[in-house]
């Protein structure tokens, strides 16, 4: 079963660098569509990512227009504070593709009112604009995980000085 994450003009390099980390530790693809607000190679995008690139399954798209050509057909789930949907009330499919906007802007309005009934939100207080990206991103990556069974995923569980069966 496989999750594609998908960030459309990401701009900060942490945030891009923690999603990494989370689309290692649970095996979903990162789909970015640029333009991005850093370089691939910044030092900030790195070290939020520490030594989890090798694990990466990354696809680049030059824009909006070029990720949904080469992905036509595919089960899109937007993430916006716009969406009609809470996301917890959704069943995602295998192979589904989850789709985060720029951190300052989200996604295009447009974009949204074509996948409505994809377009999903996390419930937060009223005055309360968004949640950081990263975090929306791995809370929903764990939904979905949730929703599966966690496949392929262990829980070791274990202690660093100590063995579970010995205290």
């Amino acid at each position: 079963m496989i999750i594609n994450i998908v960030l459309v003009e990401p701009e900060i390099p942490q945030n891009t660098g923690n999603i990494a980390r989370t689309c290692a530790a649970t095996g979903a693809r990162l789909h970015i569509v640029k333009p991005m607000g850093f370089r691939i190679d910044d030092k900030k995008l790195k070290r939020a990512g520490l030594d989890y690139w090798q694990y990466l399954d990354i696809t680049y798209y030059e824009n909006l227009a070029d990720f949904l050509q080469k992905t036509e057909g595919a089960n899109y789930y937007l993430f916006t504070t716009k969406g009609q949907k809470v996301y917890s009330d959704v069943s995602f499919p295998d192979n589904c593709y989850l789709i985060f906007g720029k951190e300052t802007k989200g996604l295009p309005e447009d974009f949204i009112i074509a996948n409505r009934q994809n377009a999903l939100r996390v419930p937060m207080q009223g005055e309360i604009r968004s949640l950081n990206l990263s975090n929306t991103v791995a809370l929903a990556t764990y939904e979905v995980l949730r929703q599966w069974g966690f496949p392929s995923l262990e829980n070791k569980g274990e202690l660093h000085d100590y063995k579970w069966s010995e205290v």
